[in-house]
């Protein structure tokens, strides 16, 4: 990477960096965009107000958030946050993630995710990243098994979304598990 180049990593067709105020214009106009994509998984900012408030939590000591952005024209093509970062033994996440309705179906999640994980496990020092989806996001769970996460368990009534307390499945990946990768 180089001094001038905004991208935390490259993949062919995306590249990872994280968040700032200047994308709030583009950000919540694809939230709003792709809310019948989202729902009723994810809610994500979709007011200057709201993503405000997000990018403010993303400067806290215990996160990180990523765009993940097509380099042709350097759209965002989706995001992930790694929330909850525990360091010392534990050294894992909790990641959350969403695609933008022009980007679903064309594999951009998947590259993002890979090169999330794989700044995760080497820049951020992580050992574990686990992921917490409800049972019927098929597309959600396909991601996750592509990127070659596990299915560790089950947790009822685990997040108050959208009204009622939603069942997750667990779902991780250890450094060790990441072709290319062992610690």
């Amino acid at each position: 990477m180089t001094s001038n180049d905004r991208y935390l990593a490259r993949g062919p067709r995306v590249g990872i960096r994280h968040f700032t105020a200047a994308d709030r214009a583009e950000f919540t106009a694809l939230a709003r965009e792709s809310a019948q994509l989202h729902r009723p998984w994810l809610f994500p900012p979709a007011t200057d107000t709201a993503y405000d408030g997000y990018l403010l939590r993303l400067q806290e000591p215990r996160r990180e958030g990523f765009l993940i952005c097509e380099l042709a024209d350097g759209r965002i093509a989706g995001y992930l946050t790694i929330n909850n970062i525990v360091h010392g033994a534990f050294r894992c996440g909790a990641i959350g993630y969403g695609a933008f309705a022009h980007a679903a179906g064309r594999g951009l999640m998947s590259e993002g995710l890979r090169l999330v994980l794989h700044h995760a496990f080497t820049a951020l020092g992580l050992h574990r990243l686990e992921v917490n989806i409800q049972p019927a996001n098929d597309l959600s769970i396909a991601l996750v098994k592509r990127a070659g996460f596990r299915r560790e368990g089950f947790s009822p009534d685990f997040l108050f979304l959208d009204g009622a307390w939603r069942d997750h499945e667990r779902w991780a990946i250890t450094a060790e598990m990441v072709p290319g990768r062992g610690n």
